[in-house]
């Protein structure tokens, strides 16, 4: 294809309404692969002919269309992707009304400091739900994980109990605003875009629990104006009372040198989170492990490898057997975004991340663990 003709990804990503972190999903994925790639740089382009099956892949997953029925769909004559739709639909409309019972049943169960300097204005959901989705990572003021973990996320130099691994570390630029949170086996980071940035950059860990006890307040904001001030910070809402949270004063891990230090995925699956879930959920024990060949990926006791459950899966690299701690892997893929979970390994002691591009950028690093001898 001439070069002319070819389009680079953020081109690419503003034409067809997806992110660039979408479109590398989706070419992971094999739905959408760029029509070449740079053999030096490893740089995507796109061709102009790809725009009409981006719109139409966005437009399947904003209406939560799984991965495996977007490839139906978009592989399907017209009076076959219309059922498709249908009955898709009908799901999504089967599940709203389960949604609906179940919210009413937990209702009826239910019964200022002066101004800082700006850190960001962010959409209050959107903040609640990254605050909540990046916390699952953080640690507790319990025992150390088990000592069978093969390696630690962020290293040695921090005990996993101490006060700043029980915190939600932002960092704030003039042009997003990253969460991160991390336990030494898990580690979890999210960018949001602001609705307006700062007077100048910022970063800082903030008390996990008080953040927890102000994502209410701050779901229910439509805009929540973040504040520095000496010792902490304050989010500040309209029409709600302004909550004040703790900074703590000591040195974060260094998060960025462990994501920079990651080795290519050796094999990767994709996976219906949903389906992945209750499998887990099925597991007897404390400790499942995933077995990842050609025929999918299967949720099964260490000592017996000829039981357990077989998910369909897109699996490709090299076969796999890897073992997790239920608590662990069960919080990593339950605030994935998205119906599906991209997983990269590479191999059974190395970090695992879990992604899903469709609604943001959470990525989430987890560690397996050894199996016994």
């Amino acid at each position: 294809m001439p070069n002319s003709e070819l389009m680079a990804i953020g081109a690419f990503a503003q034409r067809s309404g997806l992110t660039s972190s979408a479109l590398r999903f989706y070419a992971d994925s094999g739905l959408l692969p760029p029509a070449d790639v740079d053999p030096a740089t490893g740089y995507r382009s796109y061709g102009v002919h790809q725009l009409e099956r981006a719109v139409t892949l966005r437009r399947l997953r904003e209406i939560a269309m799984p991965l495996a029925g977007v490839a139906a769909v978009l592989g399907a004559g017209a009076e076959e992707a219309a059922r498709l739709l249908d009955e898709h639909v009908a799901r999504i409309e089967g599940d709203a009304a389960v949604a609906r019972q179940r919210a009413a049943a937990i209702k009826s169960a239910l019964g200022g400091d002066a101004p800082g300097s700006l850190i960001a204005v962010l959409k209050g959901p959107v903040l609640a739900e990254a605050v909540e989705q990046v916390l699952t990572a953080t640690a507790t003021p319990t025992p150390t994980p088990t000592a069978t973990a093969t390696a630690t996320v962020t290293g040695p130099t921090h005990d996993p109990a101490s006060a700043v691994l029980a915190g939600l570390h932002i960092e704030a630029s003039d042009e997003a605003v990253a969460l991160t949170a991390t336990d030494r086996y898990r580690l979890s980071t999210r960018t949001l875009v602001p609705v307006r940035t700062g007077e100048r950059t910022w970063a800082g860990t903030v008390d996990g629990a008080d953040l927890r006890n102000a994502v209410a307040d701050v779901r229910r904001s439509a805009l929540v104006r973040v504040e520095a001030v000496p010792h902490g910070i304050w989010l500040r809402m309209s029409g709600r009372e302004d909550r004040h949270c703790r900074v703590l004063p000591e040195k974060y891990p260094d998060h960025r040198s462990l994501l920079a230090s990651l080795g290519e995925a050796t094999t990767r699956a994709t996976v219906a989170k949903g389906a992945l879930l209750r499998a887990l959920e099925e597991h007897p024990g404390d400790r499942p492990v995933l077995r990842l060949t050609d025929r999918g990926v299967r949720v099964q006791a260490p000592d017996d490898e000829l039981s357990g459950i077989l998910l369909p899966a897109a699996v490709t690299g090299e076969d796999l057997r890897i073992r997790f701690e239920m608590t662990t892997l069960y919080a990593a893929v339950s605030t994935a975004i998205g119906p599906d979970v991209m997983l990269d390994l590479r191999g059974p002691l190395q970090p695992v991340t879990i992604r899903s591009a469709d609604r943001g950028d959470l990525t989430t690093l987890t560690m397996p663990v050894t199996f016994d001898h």
